[in-house]
């Protein structure tokens, strides 16, 4: 795999978030790339990445998903498309509706018109746990996304361009999340969760960019890629990292699960498992792309769910994995 982006040139939206400076950390240190476009819309942000990761094959645009002409500036001559640009606040998408569609939504169409137009090969889109059976704005915007990105390669024509998308559970430690909150919480003695019984899927920043790159080398056209992960319990969490603190509940906030699925019953039909991953392959594949075969076909009623999983994480494990051991 570290020959599939010999001397290709990648863009990258949302370059300057937190899986985007993972990612061009790896990239930088395993990749013999032509030239990396980090694409974002913040000039601090992307001045404090330039001074973070030195090297050459960096360029910095930028510009925003939003707007059509500068997305297809950074397009042209790009080989690799990762599209990470998102916003992803589940308050600020409720009370900025039109805002999350336009960026979520209309982004990812003008990424995906895009690179179909400037011959981009490979576009592989993140997305997240809260697409599946949304019950938040956020969430629909993502799953309109895959949708639209997934249904985009009907648009490829004779062209080689192919687009799919990934779709993992919570980050650990992104910005936003219930860790670095529980790190501030701890210093009062006590911590809020939302409901004992909750329950997550969870993912380390590193393996979220060994898994996106893994499915872009994987990628036929229009699959949603899933990994294989574990579940992990909010009160155990709040147990590793304070485990003399009090926990107060503080019930489940709005726009909020008590569990997150990442296959429903309705795309197991078409999906299969292999040893690390699932694979949801499309139903309406008008373009030509090859047939998944070695995988093992999900039984008829199967669900994968953080509450279904047959892998948990205990509490040592999670202290590890938050460098709290």
């Amino acid at each position: 795999m570290e020959n599939r982006f010999k001397d290709k040139v990648i863009l990258l939206t949302g370059g300057t978030g937190s899986f985007g400076r993972a990612l061009t950390r790896r990239l930088v240190k395993d990749h013999a790339f032509k030239a990396l476009r980090v694409f974002s819309r913040d000039e601090l942000k992307q001045s404090e990445m330039r001074a973070d990761i030195q090297d050459d094959r960096l360029r910095f645009f930028l510009g925003d998903v939003r707007d059509r002409e500068r997305v297809y500036r950074a397009m042209r001559g790009v080989n690799v498309v990762v599209h990470a640009a998102a916003l992803k606040q589940i308050p600020a998408a409720e009370y900025n509706p039109f805002e999350a569609v336009k960026t979520n939504i209309l982004g990812a169409q003008n990424i995906i018109e895009a690179a179909i137009d400037c011959g981009a090969e490979r576009v592989m889109a993140l997305s997240t746990d809260k697409a599946v059976n949304p019950v938040n704005l956020y969430g629909a915007t993502k799953l309109c996304a895959e949708k639209i990105v997934v249904q985009g390669n009907a648009y490829t024509g004779g062209t080689s361009t192919r687009l799919g998308c990934v779709r993992y559970g919570n980050v650990v430690g992104s910005r936003g999340s219930v860790i670095p909150l529980f790190r501030e919480q701890r210093k009062t003695g006590t911590l809020t969760v939302t409901d004992p019984r909750m329950t997550r899927f969870w993912i380390t920043l590193e393996e979220a960019v060994e898994f996106v790159l893994e499915s872009i080398d994987r990628m036929h056209g229009g699959e949603i890629f899933v990994p294989v992960l574990p579940s992990m319990n909010v009160t155990d969490l709040a147990r590793a990292m304070a485990p003399d603190c009090q926990l107060k509940e503080i019930g489940i906030r709005p726009g909020e699960k008590l569990h997150e699925a990442m296959v429903t019953e309705d795309e197991a039909r078409h999906s299969q498992r292999f040893d690390t991953f699932f694979v949801i392959e499309p139903e309406h594949p008008w373009w030509h792309t090859e047939k998944w075969e070695g995988g093992q076909t999900l039984p008829d009623g199967f669900r994968y769910s953080s509450d279904n999983n047959t892998q948990w994480l205990t509490v040592e494990q999670l202290r590890q994995m938050i460098g709290e051991a």
